[in-house]
């Protein structure tokens, strides 16, 4: 039997479940479709709750609690015995916070009468979506709006073929049976830094490999700097300008060759992680003649609202322009759904924050010195260190800095960058200024709990004008 929806979300990652439960809010009669299966149950969350952000940060912490234990207890007089590691009850608890995570949203959408539909969705010709259940039943909804929120997929290279045993993508390696001992890491990005991070603290030799020239090239430029050193320093080996030319497997170990500088090198690794990129995921989403507009590079195209070349179908996160975060697509998810209610809503994308949750963390939002220099503004720039701060050297967590990039003529707050302690918390603090317009005065003027990690952003304000209380400032040429 046909089923009536005004909104029919394809996609149950953050974006379209978010979308769905505003929608829900608002009144509006909801099916969200999802197809995935988590280890052998349906599960909504997508990428990120499943295999993504939620897993790997939960590894992240489990990992660093067990190298602080290790070696960061001693200084603050705390003698602990033989420090083991039980890998699988650490793998064990991420999936218990996956679990509850994701069961959470299942009971998000049943307590706001939305109509989970576990199987496939296909938008059709004229806005009608065809669902298709796991068990193989076919059903043609006829709703007033279409969200297509499918997400995203890791990009796979021929050099590295991935078969989730040795070579593995960024899925594969959160479920690692036993600490590799040698693990490469192709891709110096975001996903490869923090598992990366991961099987580092927990016993492996990592090496980083990096195609480009130049370490986090989209970052500031004296973000990446330090940043680099700081991993460095902990252990991961970064290879710059390293291009993977081919793998070879011979029994249980994988062969990296690569070529350096114009030499041509080789490396044996137990195991390695592709983490190249990601790809918007859009197979089988679209028929022929739904007539959806796709770019050259196989998104959606959309306008500024998400909306399609459809009238009344939207696409947001992954599948559209744009940085691929999950927070960008809850916004955009919700966006979308109150254009349709008649509301004026839009998302700021000058203020959409980038975060590596490595320890210490790395954040941005807004432009670098870099860009904002090369779109002829003329800029002013302060940077304070936690190393100077109060509330970082109590916790024996002082690496790193924040640092403020500003209109030198309007005083305007263009963009703030941090690598520090609690940076993916503190980065909020320029992104509200930001999004409010401030200037770096009305930072200067603000008054900020003492002692807290936080006073570092107050300070970098200070040093934009060669004002920071806990410095020496030093006239800037």
């Amino acid at each position: 039997m046909s089923q009536q929806f005004d909104l029919v979300v394809i996609g149950g990652g953050p974006g379209g479940y978010e979308a769905a439960i505003r929608a829900a809010q608002l009144g509006f009669k909801v099916a969200c479709i999802e197809k995935r299966i988590h280890k052998g149950k349906p599960s909504l969350g997508g990428t990120c709750l499943n295999v993504g952000c939620i897993p790997s940060k939960a590894l992240l912490d489990s990992s660093h609690r067990y190298e602080a234990t290790q070696h960061d207890l001693a200084e603050h007089g705390i003698t602990t015995g033989d420090v083991k590691l039980d890998l699988a009850t650490l793998l064990a608890r991420k999936d218990k916070v996956v679990d509850g995570l994701t069961g959470g949203v299942a009971g998000l959408l049943k307590g706001n009468g939305i109509e989970w539909l576990q199987g496939t969705g296909k938008l059709l010709a004229g806005k009608k979506v065809e669902f298709v259940s796991h068990a193989g039943e076919t059903q043609v909804l006829e709703p007033k709006y279409v969200i297509l929120a499918s997400g995203s997929v890791p990009v796979n290279i021929p050099v590295a073929p991935v078969d989730q045993d040795l070579i593995v993508d960024s899925t594969g390696a959160l479920e690692f049976p036993e600490v590799p001992k040698r693990l490469g890491v192709i891709g110096a990005g975001v996903i490869g830094l923090e598992l990366g991070s991961v099987w580092r603290r927990l016993g492996a030799e990592v090496t980083v490999f990096e195609a480009m020239d130049s370490f986090l090239g989209l970052a500031d430029k004296e973000l990446s700097k330090e940043y680099q050193k700081i991993l460095t320093k902990q252990g991961l080996d970064i290879q710059i300008g390293a291009k993977v030319a081919g793998t070879e497997i011979n029994g249980r170990e994988v062969t990296v060759k690569f070529t350096q500088n114009g030499e041509d090198k080789t490396q044996v690794f137990d195991k390695v992680i592709v983490c190249v990129g990601r790809k918007a995921y859009a197979e089988g989403l679209l028929a022929e003649d739904s007539g959806i507009k796709l770019t050259e590079r196989g998104l959606v195209e959309v306008n500024d609202y998400c909306l399609t070349s459809v009238e009344g179908v939207y696409a947001i996160g992954d599948l559209v322009r744009g940085p691929m975060l999950a927070h960008k697509a809850m916004e955009e998810g919700v966006m979308a759904v109150e254009r349709i209610h008649g509301h004026a809503a839009q998302v700021n994308y000058d203020t959409i924050i980038s975060v590596i949750y490595t320890h210490p963390e790395a954040a941005w939002v807004g432009m670098t010195e870099q860009q904002a220099t090369e779109k002829g503004i003329e800029v002013k720039t302060g940077k304070f260190g936690f190393a100077a701060n109060g509330r970082a050297l109590a916790a024996a967590d002082n690496q790193g800095f924040v640092k403020f990039v500003a209109d030198a003529k309007t005083d305007r707050l263009l963009g703030m960058h941090v690598v520090g302690p609690n940076a993916s918390d503190i980065i909020h603090q320029g992104m509200i200024a930001m999004e409010f317009v401030s200037s770096v005065e009305d930072l200067q003027l603000m008054t900020f709990g003492h002692p807290t990690f936080s006073e570092v952003v107050h300070e970098a304000a200070l040093a934009v004008d060669n004002r920071a209380i806990h410095a020496i400032n030093r006239k800037k040429k």
